[in-house]
């Protein structure tokens, strides 16, 4: 406790004291995005959010996280090993919940291989590969394309980018909007596919069938919480956050990163205590 004392916010302190007397089943459910909310893009949890969000759940407060990455990718980012996540959060989902757990338990993975057959999906890659081939960019590295469980994930500069070159990027593509061209230009070209393109992160378009964004996972949720509060950075419209920041199940908080996100917890569960 001394150790918390010293790492969490001062403005933490007397939250916690008041926490250790509420019920549990009195608190909602918090429910993050990843990059940008817990952790900066693409790099690990600090240990002062560890530490805040285990003070957290030390005292009642069900935690949950979905990510529109991977669980590999997602597991690097927030813990040593899955099991460790787990033990982080009371649910864990990545791929916008088509991968999930409560707990250790998984819930069951759809696939969009299941959706759509081998055939479309081709198609839909090699008309990227295509519009990628014609872009000129400061730089451009390897994997432009990820196949995941539930989706598609396209990266125009590559997914084997460093960290510096990620950044140079982002900051391109705010000036060139290379990514919402991108994102414009696929809908149109297969708007029979009735595909649902989101831009998300700093690098790269999430493609997947409508409807399963990240309300995918509040099936799984909502009826064992009265209210979910939901932080997520990328809420504006066409957002990988936007369609569960504007969800009725869901009580949207837009933050602009992991220490504003500290902030905005501790002044909603100060809210509901008081």
């Amino acid at each position: 406790i001394e150790i918390l004392v010293r790492l969490l916010p001062s403005s933490l302190l007397p939250l916690l004291v008041r926490m250790s007397s509420a019920a549990p089943s009195k608190l909602p459910l918090l429910l993050f995005d990843v990059d940008g909310t817990l952790t900066m893009p693409r790099l690990d949890m600090t240990p002062q959010m560890r530490d805040f969000l285990q003070a957290l759940r030390s005292k009642g407060v069900p935690l949950a996280v979905v990510g529109g990455s991977d669980l590999k990718k997602v597991t690097e980012q927030l813990g040593n090993s899955l099991e460790d996540v787990q033990s982080r959060f009371d649910y864990v989902f990545t791929e916008n919940g088509l991968v999930g757990f409560k707990g250790t338990t998984a819930f069951p993975i759809t696939s969009i291989q299941s959706r759509y057959g081998e055939a479309e999906l081709q198609k839909l890659i090699n008309w990227v590969l295509g519009y990628f081939s014609r872009l000129e960019l400061p730089c451009k590295r390897g994997n432009f394309v990820e196949f995941r469980s539930g989706m598609l994930n396209f990266s125009p500069i590559g997914r084997s980018c460093s960290y510096e070159e990620r950044l140079q990027f982002n900051a391109y593509d705010k000036e060139h909007g290379i990514r919402e061209k991108f994102a414009d230009a696929m809908r149109a070209e297969f708007a029979d596919m009735n595909l649902e393109v989101a831009i998300g992160g700093q690098i790269s378009v999430d493609v997947f069938p409508r409807g399963w964004d990240k309300t995918f996972c509040l099936q799984y949720v909502e009826k064992e919480f009265e209210t979910i509060h939901f932080f997520g950075d990328r809420t504006m419209e066409g957002g990988n956050d936007h369609a569960i920041f504007v969800d009725p199940r869901t009580i949207g908080h837009t933050v602009t990163d992991p220490e504003d996100t500290m902030k905005q917890v501790t002044a909603v569960l100060e809210g509901l205590i008081d």
